[in-house]
């Protein structure tokens, strides 16, 4: 039995990284299985979240339980179990989980049985929604590939030579009556192990390719929606040049306000989606680079066929993710220049404003100056009126001269009352001043 992790010893005395171990373990967490021919292989993907993942844990330690095997470690992430006449290679990823059965019983016909799930041969609990699910058919080079050509559809076939001749691989990509995917591996002088890769790497190529053509469907059902939100700019900037009032430019700048909410709102639901595509269709590449795949006759080869159908889809995702990128970049650029209309307009307003302001403080000095004259007239005004009655007075007690009247003493002193009159209007005005220039330091 192979498990994922093989316990690595200790450079000592050193002190060792806590992920030491995990980093050096990761490079042989998921070894190849030899495979010897005949064989069949039946391989399930099944998409999990992490709920679903947990729970496929479990399960698989009852698996074990009623099959009387050992469970796999925890945390382990790959785990090979020996049940006998069949053997299972469990592996979990970041968003899905695969089981793979083989046996070599009844496996001299390629795809002459019945589903060994509908039969009862294997049994297992799925964890979650299956997404993949792949029958590859591994045969010696007693079989001829004529023969094994009739087995596929003839518009989709491919057949290539991988591994430097030392096997052929076929395959149309297309589902059969049973729902698998099918690939027959038609070793020429592959030895166990060299089989046991070949057969992993074509169950990585059909389980990230379609993993990869998960963002497809997404980009389909996203593409109205924004092609909607286009049309929307669209109206958007073509009112902006026809805006003239403030409550026009407001009620243009909350529709952008929406429409960039709404247009993060999108990237954000398909960002995951879009880039797990990417990177699966990368493996892709990765994997049929890996083939070492020849061409075989007049039969397309796998990379061929994926650059004619598989390559075209992930490009639709790409292309939906530009436009995502370039709407929100639109919709950005013109709601900044919304913004900068309504802040000239509001300068514009404030300018006015400010303008309206100085020309009533203007006014409002002029009247502070003519009120302060008659001010400056009143004072003195009530200065000479007391002084009237001063001189009146003085006049009844003898004091003033005989030819002297009163009126003429008040008129004597009409320059004294203006002066001090002047005076305290003087002395008011620059402790007014002194309390502005007090309140402008602070």
């Amino acid at each position: 039995m192979i498990n994922s992790v093989n316990a690595s010893p200790a450079a000592a005395p050193f002190p060792q990284h806590e992920w030491r171990e995990a980093i050096l373990s990761e490079l042989h967490a998921r070894p190849f299985l030899p495979v010897e021919a005949p064989s069949r292989i039946y391989h399930f993907a099944f998409a999990t979240n992490h709920d679903e993942a947990l729970a496929d844990r479990r399960a698989l330690e009852q698996l074990t339980q009623a099959r009387h095997v050992a469970p796999p470690p925890s945390g382990a992430k790959f785990h090979y179990f020996d049940f006998g006449a069949w053997r299972l290679r469990w592996e979990q990823h970041t968003e899905f989980t695969t089981y793979t059965w083989s046996t070599s019983e009844d496996a001299q016909e390629p795809f002459q049985h019945v589903d060994p799930v509908t039969a009862g041969e294997i049994a297992f609990e799925p964890p979650g929604r299956l997404i993949v699910a792949t029958h590859i058919a591994v045969v010696d080079r007693t079989q001829q590939l004529e023969a094994l050509v009739d087995l596929f559809n003839s518009q989709s076939l491919c057949v290539i030579r991988a591994d430097k001749n030392a096997a052929n691989v076929l395959t149309d990509f297309a589902p059969d009556a049973q729902g698998y995917t099918r690939f027959v591996i038609r070793l020429i002088d592959a030895r166990p192990r060299e089989a046991g890769r070949l057969a992993q790497r074509i169950m990585e190529i059909e389980t990230y390719r379609t993993m990869a053509l998960l963002g497809l469907p997404l980009a389909r059902e996203v593409s109205p929606e924004l092609r909607a939100m286009e049309w929307e700019l669209s109206n958007i900037t073509q009112a902006l040049r026809g805006a003239h009032e403030p409550s026009d430019s407001h009620e243009l700048l909350r529709r952008l306000s929406a429409l960039l909410a709404t247009s993060e709102a999108l990237s954000t639901r398909t960002a995951f989606r879009f880039g797990a595509s990417r990177a699966y269709h990368a493996l892709v590449k990765n994997r049929i680079d890996l083939l070492n795949e020849t061409k075989e006759g007049v039969y397309s080869t796998l990379s061929n066929f994926l650059s004619a159908r598989f390559d075209p889809a992930i490009e639709t995702c790409n292309a939906v993710e530009a436009r995502q990128l370039r709407l929100s970049n639109d919709v950005e650029r013109a709601t900044n220049m919304m913004r900068t209309g309504v802040t000239l307009e509001m300068e514009r307003q404030n300018s006015a404003l400010l303008d309206d302001m100085n020309r009533r403080n203007r006014l409002q000095m002029r009247l502070n100056r003519m009120v302060q004259g008659i001010s400056l007239a009143g004072l003195a005004y009530y200065l000479i009126g007391l002084f009237s009655y001063l001189a009146r007075g003085l006049k009844a007690l003898g004091v003033l001269p005989q030819d002297v009247s009163a009126e003429t003493a008040s008129a004597f002193a009409l320059p004294i009352a203006l002066l001090c009159a002047w005076a305290f209007m003087a002395r008011v005005q620059a402790l007014s001043r002194r309390a502005m220039e007090e309140e402008q330091v602070d």
